[in-house]
């Protein structure tokens, strides 16, 4: 009963404490909104339960690792009625283990989009999503290394997820104990099981205010999980459990319950076209008199002939102010409408700001014993014409500063590759990536791995690349310290998932961390060789986050128009719920449900 009690803390239904009427009368709609923002925020972490797998000792296996797949539903409404009475079975029926992990999982007709699914659901959770590019054009090297032949459709375009089952994190460096107490959540047998995260670009420095929440590292198993495939999609429920955690299957399935309440089934697609927020203020650090002299500081570095030294790749963080509150998942969506050939990701631990982006750039894919990498560098914008683009691409071909640029780049991951398969295959050795603004140098590389336990040295061989930190890596991040002023945390960071058939993990460039009610923090940054010239820098840097600023004026709440409908069917899903555990009063709930009705009008009108 407390823990329907709580869910019922989150749809703000405790009139002792709180009367939303006289609130009303009291606050504009503005002061309304933020001051029910904090209340929920606050109920949110006093209620949100789980466990650190990084508290756990990582030699013991769990006692089970499993999915069961349920049969075939026509919508997502069907698919969370569905889960709500598989848990509630999984409550009456528990598996016989002290510690463990399954996955619920049913199957929807329907193709919809997981940041749509996403984007309909309470911000207030914790919130997870990664959606891998499209390499369509390319050849795939790492199918020549993988042992699997099984098909790609198998395999989600997009995951969205709220809540955690499981989550890591520490404020201690990630190490090879914190990657196998992950490895021991995971499965090749139960290959949908994932925890999303990333890790710190630099995990010794120190953790700035706004990156406190994400640790050095932060990875989530989520509790509720929204898959979108090529021609349908998944609703997912997982609870995890460890008596050695004092987290048990009653408590791991109480949470879920709770989260499964607040799932919303009223899905509608985002809109992705410019909805009008306005950039109030734009402060950028370094400032531009600052930048010049910091590039050429390090180009006096390089330059000497006893430096060691032959890249840094310096970066910008840029704050912008808005009219309005940015929505993360609204930006993100507009992000991926023109960046099909990027990865978006976003990752929101609880009571944190939103960490999202849209980068083009892959760390490394693993499936089975296969890996696959890439060098990306040097960046040109778009031609306006053939006759222009043309041009443009010649002349990134053939300029010695950006081949250099490109060729400490490709060299330094085909080396770090060496150390961990026993061959390696650079393909092509040079060609031109082409984005929807801009375009790159670009090739791929990939290996068969000694051993296929070797992610923990594949992430600390490739992080981080000579793309986003310099040559020699040690020299370049020592240089990074000194220079830059601000704290890069998880931008230019490994971002992606583990998995047991396979991992995946992006460069979490192209990034900004978006906070309710400051704005929000742009990164960026560009490579300094032999050659570089200040001004140039400093236009690549407006350039690369040209797609970001232009999607930042889109941001416009789109639920109201949604609102009764969505709480409709929380009253229907509430009641579903109720009536599989038969602990509460229906009349009590549906009239508890009315009065939610009239105050939502009221605070729509």
């Amino acid at each position: 009963m407390a823990s329907l009690q709580c869910s019922f803390h989150f749809l703000g239904t405790n009139p002792k404490k709180y009367n939303p009427s006289s609130i009303f009368q009291s606050y504009s709609r503005t002061s309304f909104t933020k001051l029910s923002s904090r209340v929920s925020r606050q109920r949110f972490l006093r209620c949100t339960l789980s466990m650190n797998g990084c508290e756990a000792d990582h030699k013991a296996p769990l006692g089970t690792v499993e999915t069961r797949t349920l049969s075939t539903v026509p919508s997502p409404a069907a698919a969370t009625e569905r889960l709500i009475t598989a848990v509630s079975d999984l409550k009456s029926q528990p598996p016989p283990f002290s510690s463990g992990i399954v996955r619920l999982q049913v199957p929807i007709e329907q193709k919809i989009g997981a940041i749509d699914w996403l984007h309909a659901q309470n911000e207030i959770l914790p919130r997870s999503f990664f959606s891998r590019r499209s390499d369509s054009g390319r050849p795939d090297l790492l199918q020549d290394f993988s042992s699997d032949n099984g098909s790609s459709d198998h395999n989600p375009v997009s995951v969205a997820g709220i809540g955690s089952a499981v989550f890591f994190r520490d404020l201690d460096p990630f190490s090879h104990d914190d990657w196998r107490s992950i490895r021991r959540f995971l499965s090749s047998k139960s290959p949908l099981i994932r925890a999303y995260g990333g890790l710190r670009f630099d995990p010794t420095g120190k953790i700035a205010v706004e990156w406190e929440h994400f640790g050095s590292f932060y990875f989530t198993v989520p509790q509720v999980e929204f898959d979108e495939f090529g021609g349908s999609s998944m609703l997912a429920a997982t609870v995890a459990w460890d008596n050695e955690l004092s987290w048990t299957l009653e408590n791991a399935i109480e949470a879920l319950q709770e989260t499964m309440l607040q799932v919303s089934s009223v899905i509608m697609r985002l809109r992705r076209e410019s909805l009008g927020v306005s950039v109030v203020s734009k402060n950028h650090v370094p400032s531009e008199g600052a930048y010049y002299p910091a590039v050429n500081n390090a180009l006096e570095i390089i330059k000497d002939k006893h430096s060691p030294l032959s890249k840094v790749v310096l970066a910008r963080s840029s704050r912008i102010i808005t009219d309005t509150d940015i929505d993360p998942i609204a930006w993100l969506a507009r992000l991926q409408c023109e960046g099909q050939d990027a990865y978006q990701f976003c990752l929101q631990p609880p009571g944190a700001p939103a960490f999202i982006g849209n980068t083009p750039e892959r760390l490394f894919h693993r499936k089975h014993l296969g890996v696959c990498s890439e060098a990306l560098a040097a960046t040109r914008p778009r031609g306006d014409s053939k006759v222009r683009e043309m041009e443009i691409e010649r002349d990134l071909l053939t300029s010695p500063k950006d081949d250099l640029e490109f060729s400490i780049v490709r060299e330094n991951i085909r080396e770090k590759l060496k150390t961990i398969c026993d061959r390696v295959v650079v393909k092509p050795h040079k060609s031109v990536r082409k984005l929807a603004r801009v375009q790159h140098l670009y090739s791929q590389l990939a290996g068969q791995l000694k051993r296929e336990d070797d992610e923990f040295n594949i992430l600390t061989a490739l992080h981080p690349t000579p793309a986003v930190c310099g040559c020699p890596v040690e020299e370049a991040r020592l240089l990074i310290k000194q220079i830059e002023s601000f704290d890069r945390g998880m931008y230019a960071g490994p971002i992606g998932f583990f998995g047991g058939g396979e991992s995946e993990f992006s460069v979490g460039i192209r990034s900004a961390l978006v906070e309710k009610g400051l704005g929000a923090l742009i990164y960026a940054g560009t490579g300094i060789v032999s050659g570089s010239n200040p001004s140039s820098e400093w236009n690549e840097l407006e350039l690369k986050i040209s797609q970001v600023k232009k999607s930042s004026r889109m941001l416009l709440n789109t639920l109201t128009a949604i609102s009764m409908s969505f709480m409709k069917s929380q009253i229907r899903l509430i009641c579903v719920f109720c009536s599989s555990l038969s602990h509460l009063n229906m009349s009590q709930l549906c009239n508890q449900s009315t009065k939610e009705r009239r105050e939502l009008r009221l605070f729509n009108n």
